[in-house]
């Protein structure tokens, strides 16, 4: 557990481990700038042998002095994603590894999903009698009004991609039951607690600031999957749908909290994932902290 003033910040982690080569998931890879920074991206982000990116995919826990708020659900158990295999029909212990960290879902007062992709939203639901309901019966689900919309057209249209049935089984039942808040992209969700607009890997995708006491933090989702996209933020993953737009974000964000004290909590950067960005050398590395 890691504190920023009065806010508590926990992980509980679905899955992590060696995920895909790094060109298939970051095309524009050169293996001569990651054989350059071989000295801290091995074993720690990428494995040795295989060259797999190492990924973490996890919800953020964050306590207020009024709040218990979870922050983005990972993949989920049962969900039909034949699109991607690796997440297909899962079974793993993530309410329990969740109650390990001290929170029950009913008391989970606030749902919060950067953006609406596979692995961000799959906690959001669970199947109970062939039926997909809230996972969090008492919690308030708040998505970025765009970012609703995007997937809702796209549902509509069928348009959705290689994982058709997320926004059917993950959102839409969120919705049905009246638990869903869709907010602008900048809102403020409490004191000292706001949504930034981040836009490019997803149409509505969105960071979460954090400030309290004099601390700064920001979970910024899939801004960055994996620290090679600090040495070139434009090197863009295979899952953003706008990569232009998306470069021009990252690189904005890395620029104006590289060497600051403000901690960054990506969601899928290996264990221990929290850290700060740094410079190095003409361009920017990463630097843990151990929690």
């Amino acid at each position: 557990m890691l504190h920023i003033g009065q806010f508590e910040i926990s992980r509980v982690i679905e899955s992590e481990g060696p995920f895909l080569p790094v060109q298939d998931f970051i095309p524009d890879a050169e293996q001569a700038v990651i054989d350059a920074n071989r000295d801290w991206l091995y074993p720690r982000y990428i494995e040795p042998g295989t060259d797999k990116i190492m990924l973490t995919i996890q919800s953020y826990i964050l306590r207020t002095p009024r709040h218990t708020i979870l922050v983005d659900t990972c993949v989920g158990n049962d969900k039909p994603r034949p699109g991607r295999p690796m997440f297909d029909q899962l079974n793993l212990p993530y309410l329990a590894d969740l109650a390990a960290a001290g929170v029950q879902p009913e008391e989970v007062d606030f749902v919060l999903c950067t953006h609406l992709h596979v692995d961000h939203v799959g906690w959001n639901t669970k199947l109970v009698n062939g039926r997909w309901v809230p996972t969090f019966p008492n919690a308030k689900y708040i998505f970025a009004r765009k970012e609703y919309e995007f997937w809702e057209q796209r549902h509509l249209d069928g348009s959705e991609g290689p994982v058709p049935n997320v926004y059917d089984d993950s959102v839409l039942p969120v919705m049905e039951a009246g638990q869903a808040v869709l907010v602008d992209m900048d809102h403020q969700i409490d004191d000292g607690m706001w949504f930034e607009p981040a836009p490019g890997h997803t149409a509505g995708n969105v960071v979460l600031n954090l400030q309290s006491q004099g601390h700064n933090a920001v979970m910024c989702g899939d801004v960055m999957h994996h620290p090679l996209q600090l040495v070139r933020p434009e090197w863009s993953s295979r899952a953003c749908e706008d990569p232009a737009m998306s470069t021009a974000t990252r690189r904005a964000f890395i620029e104006r909290h590289a060497d600051t004290d403000t901690l960054i909590a990506p969601a899928h950067f290996a264990s221990p994932t929290m850290g700060h960005i740094i410079s190095r050398g003409d361009a920017f590395g990463y630097r843990h902290i151990d929690v």
